[in-house]
Formats: structure tokens, C-alpha cells, sequence
């Protein structure tokens, strides 16, 4: 059974640095699940980064703008992993964008529904670790669209579910990890910014 962390901050806060240090120091096969889609030039100048960034790191990469469940469906096995998935905040703008192609509106019952189907495909098929990088929306004034409105209370209900079911979670500002979600794992102690705890 796979534990779960989740990995949630503001814009450049450092959430995807701090999952792949995390997942640096965790034994087994590395899977980078990422959920950008390439959509013009600049995004896929901040992809070939994230990807510099992992290099000769061991990890296999995996695109998959929509159907999260559907990888890890494929990928469970009795061999111990450390996955990440970078990000749920665009999984949620992906989904709503796929919803909008198809005349429909993506719900917060929907959300709930297929976030929990994802986990429970992580917990029953991969031994190991899962991290999650969210990006936390929240917290700023209120959008001054519906659509931005509906963006954050979706990706609010995604991190919220994922939230309840993690077994560590941390909020990152600045670059400084803040543990909201303790155990005894081995993340004890403090955090630096040269991946050390």
C-alpha cells in the first residue's frame, strides 16, 4: 500500500523542489507523472526545465494531462516506487477545459469522485510513496470571474480530498516546507533549501 504526500504552496514556492528532493531520498523505481500539456512555447521552455531539472536522476517520465487513474492502473506492481505527480492544479484546469469542449461543467461531486478513485488505485496497487504537488489558490481575493471562481473552489475540493487521505502533507512559503500533516516517517526534524532535513 502506497503512502501519499501532498505537496501544496503558491506560485514559485518551491512545492516541486521540495517533492523531488523528498523523493530523492526514498528508496525504489522513480515515475514523474507530469499533467502539463504543451500548449505554446513558453510552457514548453518551463517543461524541457522541469525535465534539465531531473535529469540523470533515474526517473521515468510519464505525460498525462486527464486520466491520472487510468496511469496508475498501468503502473501498479508489487515493485517499490516513488512517484510524483506535477500537477494536480493543472490536472483540475485540464479537466475543466475537457469538460468545457465536451458542453459539460465540471462538478465538485465529480472532483470528489475521481480523486478518490485515483487514490484508492494508489493505495491498492503500488508499494512505496506517491507525492502529490497542488498548487493552493485560495488564499488571494476573490477571482473576479465565474470560471477563476469555479477553478479555485475545484482545486480547493481536489486538495481538500487529497488532504484527508495523505499521510503527510506540507504547505510550502518561500521556499520554507510547513508540515500540516505529521508522522513518523522520515522527514523528522527540519528542512534546508540544499534538500536537507
Amino acid at each position: 500500500m502506497a503512502g501519499i504526500i501532498l505537496v501544496t504552496g503558491g506560485n514559485r514556492s518551491g512545492k516541486s523542489g521540495f517533492a523531488l528532493d523528498t523523493a530523492l531520498t526514498l528508496p525504489g523505481r522513480r515515475i514523474f507523472i507530469a499533467t502539463c500539456p504543451k500548449i505554446d512555447e513558453e510552457m514548453d521552455r518551463r517543461i524541457l526545465k522541469h525535465k534539465e531539472e531531473r535529469r540523470g536522476q533515474g526517473w521515468d517520465t510519464v505525460e498525462e494531462p486527464l486520466d491520472l487513474n487510468g496511469v496508475f492502473l498501468k503502473f501498479s506492481s508489487q515493485e517499490e516506487t516513488v512517484t510524483i505527480v506535477d500537477c494536480l492544479s493543472l490536472w483540475i484546469n485540464n479537466l475543466m477545459y475537457d469538460a468545457q469542449q465536451k458542453g459539460q461543467t465540471l462538478e465538485e461531486s465529480t472532483v470528489v469522485s475521481i480523486t478518490s478513485e485515483m487514490l484508492r488505485s494508489v493505495r491498492s496497487g503500488f508499494p512505496g510513496k506517491v507525492i502529490f504537488v497542488s498548487g493552493e489558490v485560495g488564499l488571494g481575493l476573490v477571482p473576479d470571474s465565474a470560471l477563476s471562481r469555479s477553478y479555485r473552489d475545484l482545486l480547493g475540493t481536489c486538495n481538500r480530498t487529497l488532504a484527508s487521505e495523505s499521510d503527510e502533507a506540507f504547505f510550502l512559503v518561500s521556499g520554507i516546507p510547513l508540515r500540516l500533516k505529521p508522522n513518523s516517517g522520515p522527514h523528522q526534524g527540519e528542512y534546508d533549501s540544499s534538500g536537507n532535513f
